[in-house]
């Protein structure tokens, strides 16, 4: 039987090379495997932690350093014929030594190495990496094949490492490396599985079907025996295939009628279903475990009236995708963990997200973040790693990334949650607008997108749909349709975030969103945590650190201008930045929503945070839900009203994403801040469902008295929606309208709050309260006269007494308080604060 042991022990590592500051020269540490030369140095208090203030730069030195890991390898005499060192992820130019002996070298951190020291293993051995700067080689290479064109500073198309190592307009440059994945001794005899692959899929009729590839690799000994390799699934069923001597390839087949069908969650349940693969001569050799679902899927892409549709199906449904997209959830992979991968998509989940892009200039996911979406019902779309660059196809690239693309797509191919291979980011339209005078004839990876990576999904995991890049039009030649079309395929917007105000989401139908965002600050308690600047404000050192978009603050400001008032203070500013965020993807996906189904779904950038920075993230590196979060879970409800702008009108549109149909009169109020009904009506509603229905408006409800001082309300079984006539910076809203009484609970706190005029998005800002706090509503609008009790969960009581509310209670009115710094204007009153010792009334 097949044995392995974790060598994740006993491990150091030091400098050996490179620009290594004195104190630090040939320094041995303790080093954490799987880990990184960064964190290790960062246990040993060696280094400043790069995630705070200026410290990256500091750290520029280790960039151009090797690094060598090493330890004792203890292996006594074993009676099996064949033992192997297996490293599950090198980061990234490596080599392997066992007593000075060279095993191998690497250069592709998203690939498994196996070496055969079967006739190494006698007693204790020293086994060393040492890695070498990815920078350098990647220069080098770039010198030999040719420059091509790329984002950002560093050649990061020359070498397979995470691109994003090398710095990204949201992620720090500190170009990690390490064994960044598990390392294990593996013993075993006669014969292993090399591969035991499921390919699942669920007929029209409701058979499953799955057919498990088996791959063998034998010992010496075992080449002239049968084989038999039994499949067993947890619903009853089993099958098995004998291989005879020599042979080392199967495919075991096992169908299961009326399978239980795995759905995405809002569709149905997720069963899953355990198969377990066995491999014997006269005894148990090996054996292989999966969790699969039976589901079929599909990208359905035809000509119609708009162009091209791009729609997902799962099976035969189509759906529509409320998603995100997901970039490594720390810089420093390995502090990555299963209760780290649950909170975060259990977090997008509770926003109404469906599906999560894995980005492109980040890594092939881990088992346990797909185990997780497969069990939690949450779709994925994995990019092949490519991302705003041209690749060369030259060797050595071309071998690596076929051989990383097999490996990585045999890996995740089990995973029902795993619907979508994308051949990469943005590299069919940048070179189609950017790098046509930059390639000089030279490979930009197309034959990646077109050969290598859907051969390879074909092949390995059919039940998977492939698109060859995102964005892209499905069935054009590059020179025939535009690959950001909107008309045709996946669409991606960033002119709006670069040059314009997010009204310009306006301007688009695309079919498919897959990027669009407006950036904004972490949490206040983020970013206090991690900048110290002496006197913070949007131009202070550490904050500019921590904001890498090229312009990025001034882009922050173009974005607000003719919405909200300039900032006098750096917590307005803060106030303003993050609610113009909510305001600005609320408004695109609202717009998207209203045109379903020409418009199928869209996947906003992004969900997630990699470090302490001002970015596109709804969630903050430390976990704080930003006021993004609030508004992608209200967009991305299941049901939801809206006006939008229809041909020379405004129009109600009702979107019902349930399946029940959605029926009733919509209530509707055209009133004054201070609560009086100017104008009141109704409208029938009868929705299908998974439909949307756009309503014409009657003129008295679009066309106000007074457009500053007005609102449209509208109400439909307990969903509201807001329509006003004018953007903040016009509005006659009250400055100071809210009165708040906070009281302590055992599990946190609780916030009453009462509106003497309408109060617009009334937001606790629950991090100010206690670090880790989340609030369960925010962005809330109030009439003139409506309370609202909000529950902030800490885990534990919150003290309230002597808080100041005013910076923790905030809505869109104190944003146009009057007065000079120093003389704000109380936008809430504290009627009264109770520290509740037992439970809160």
């Amino acid at each position: 039987m097949r044995t392995s042991t974790t060598l994740h022990d006993g491990w150091t590592v030091r400098p050996t090379a490179g620009p290594v500051p004195a104190d630090l020269a040939s320094r041995a540490v303790p080093a954490t495997v799987p880990g990184s030369a960064h964190t290790d140095l960062l246990a040993a208090g060696l280094i400043p932690d790069p995630y705070l203030d200026e410290n990256e730069a500091a750290l520029a030195w280790t960039h151009d350093t090797t690094w060598r890991y090493q330890r004792e390898l203890d292996a006594p005499s074993s009676p099996a014929e064949r033992a192997d060192l297996v490293f599950e992820g090198l980061d990234t130019l490596a080599t392997i030594t066992l007593d000075g002996a060279e095993l191998g070298r690497t250069a592709n951190m998203h690939r498994t190495y196996r070496f055969d020291v079967t006739d190494r293993l006698v007693g204790r051995h020293e086994l060393a990496v040492t890695f070498s700067p990815a920078l350098a080689y990647a220069a080098e290479e770039e010198r030999r094949l040719g420059e091509r064109p790329h984002a950002f500073a560093h050649p990061f198309t020359m070498v397979r490492k995470m691109a994003c190592s090398f710095g990204w307009d949201w992620g720090p440059d500190l170009q990690t490396a390490g064994m960044w994945r598990p390392v294990r001794l593996e013993r075993w005899s006669t014969a292993r599985l090399a591969a035991a692959r499921p390919v699942v899929d669920l007929a029209e009729d409701g058979e499953g079907i799955v057919r498990v590839h088996v791959e063998v690799e034998r010992a010496a000994s075992g080449s002239g025996m049968p084989l038999t390799v039994e499949v067993r699934l947890g619903t009853g069923q089993s099958a098995q295939a004998r291989l005879a001597p020599g042979e080392d390839h199967a495919v075991v087949e096992v169908r299961v009628p009326a399978a239980p069908v795995w759905w995405p969650a809002g569709y149905g349940d997720q069963p899953l279903v355990d198969l377990e693969v066995d491999l014997r001569a006269e005894e148990l050799l090996d054996t292989a475990r999966h969790r699969i679902g039976f589901r079929h899927v599909a990208v359905v892409t035809e000509p119609d009236k708009h162009g091209t549709s791009f729609v997902l199906t799962v099976n035969g449904r189509p759906v529509e995708v409320k998603g995100a997209n997901w970039i490594p959830d720390d810089h420093f992979l390995t502090r990555m963990d299963t209760a780290r991968y649950r909170t975060r998509i259990e977090q997008a989940q509770a926003a109404n997200i469906n599906l999560l892009r894995v980005w492109g200039g980040g890594v092939y996911e881990s088992d346990e973040f797909y185990a997780l979406c497969d069990e939690l019902g949450m779709l994925a779309w994995q990019d092949f790693l490519l991302a705003c660059a041209a690749y060369p196809e030259e060797e050595p690239l071309l071998g690596e990334f076929t051989a990383e693309a097999r490996e990585n797509v045999a890996r995740l191919a089990p995973h029902p949650s795993l619907v979508v291979w994308c051949g990469g980011n943005e590299n069919l339209w940048s070179r189609v607008d950017y790098w046509e005078d930059k390639l000089h004839g030279r490979t930009w990876g197309e034959r990646y997108y077109t050969e290598i990576f859907p051969e390879a999904v074909a092949e390995l995991s059919p039940a998977t749909a492939y698109i060859a890049g995102s964005p892209y039009s499905p069935g054009a030649a590059l020179d025939e349709i535009h690959p950001n079309d909107p008309d045709h395929g996946t669409m991606h917007i960033w002119d709006v975030w670069n040059e314009k105000d997010y009204t310009g989401y306006g301007a688009y139908v695309p079919r498919f969103c897959a990027e669009f965002g407006f950036q904004g600050p972490p949490s206040w308690t983020t970013l206090h945590r991690a900048v110290h600047d002496e006197v913070m404000s949007p131009t202070s050192p550490g904050v500019l650190v921590h904001q890498k978009a090229g312009e990025g603050q001034d882009k922050l400001a173009r974005g607000w201008a003719g919405h909200f008032p300039e900032p006098r203070t750096f917590a307005d500013w803060h106030w303003t930045t993050q609610l113009n965020q909510a305001r600005a993807v609320a408004f695109g996906i609202e717009h998207f929503r209203s045109y379903w189904p020409r418009n199928t779904g869209s996947i906003v950038w992004q969900l997630n945070d990699c470090w302490p920075v001002t970015s596109w993230a709804a969630i903050d590196y430390d976990g704080h839900l930003k006021p993004l979060w609030y508004a992608l879970r209200a967009a991305y409800a299941e049901r939801m009203l809206t006006v939008q702008p229809r041909v020379g009108r405004s129009a109600l549109a009702v979107v019902n994403g349930t399946d029940a149909p959605w029926s009733g009169r919509a209530r509707l109020s055209r009133e004054r801040f201070d609560g009086t009904v100017v104008w009141e009506g109704e409208i029938e509603v009868d929705v299908a469902p998974r439909s949307t229905a756009v309503l014409d408006l009657p003129p008295a409800a679009t066309v106000p008295d007074q457009a500053a001082g007005e609102v449209l309300a509208l109400e439909l079984d307990g969903i509201r929606g807001w329509h006003f006539f004018a953007e903040d910076v016009d509005l006659a809203y009250d400055p100071a309208p809210l009165e708040v009484r906070a009281e302590s609970h055992p599990d946190g706190a609780r916030i009453h709050v009462s509106a003497r005029s309408l109060a617009r998005d009334v937001t606790v800002l629950a991090d100010r309260l206690a670090p880790g706090a989340v609030a369960d509503v925010a962005l809330v609008t109030l009439r003139a006269g409506e309370q609202l009790s909000v529950e902030v969960r800490a885990g534990s009581p919150v003290a309230v007494d002597g808080v100041d509310l005013a910076e923790v209670v905030r809505c869109a009115n104190d944003l146009a308080h009057a007065g000079s710094e120093g003389e704000r204007v109380a936008d809430v009153v504290v009627a009264d604060v109770v520290v509740a010792g037992g439970a809160a009334s």
